[in-house]
């Protein structure tokens, strides 16, 4: 198989499993490197596709849904970090992402997409293993996430929940 048909192999893989694979999964299946894959994703996002790195792997979002979303502007410390994505998760969210404002960086974004408590569960045990900062440890806890939702009654009762638990930062 050549780079090309590599490529177009690992985007029909997106598109028809909507699900997440990790660029090492990619590599043995294809018997390349992980860099190998890494440039392959590369040039394909160059291409126009819409690849997301997640911390569980690559996926292409379906787009044809009808999500509703909002970016929301929080701040907590780190210990909170569970209790809020909970907040999220618990009425059906999704957490695409993370985003904060660097003074010197301008706009930094991770992508988490991060759907269910075991997925919080994930994220939260990676921090513990690598003893890693957040992102808004940058930014004195400020920042944003675009979470997405089924419907805007459920977009509501998230920033309900955000803002009882004092999170959410308002006008």
């Amino acid at each position: 198989m050549n780079s090309k048909q590599r490529r177009e192999y690992i985007k029909n893989l997106l598109i028809k499993n909507n699900a997440t694979y990790k660029g090492q999964f990619l590599a043995e299946e294809l018997g390349v490197t992980r860099q190998v894959i890494v440039k392959d994703i590369a040039i394909t996002r160059a291409e126009g596709v819409n690849i997301i790195a997640t911390p569980e792997g690559y996926l292409i979002p379906n787009e044809e849904s009808n999500y509703v979303k909002r970016v929301i502007a929080v701040a907590h410390s780190r210990d909170d970090i569970y209790n809020e994505l909970e907040c999220i998760v618990k009425f059906g969210g999704i957490v695409e992402d993370v985003t904060v404002e660097h003074s010197l960086y301008g706009e930094i974004r991770a992508m988490l997409m991060i759907k269910t408590l075991m997925d919080i569960e994930r994220f939260t045990k990676k921090f513990k293993e690598f003893n890693a900062q957040p992102l808004s440890a940058l930014t004195k806890g400020v920042h944003l996430h675009t979470i997405r939702a089924d419907n805007e009654e459920i977009i509501e009762s998230i920033i309900k929940e955000l803002k009882n638990k004092n999170y959410l930062i308002s006008d």
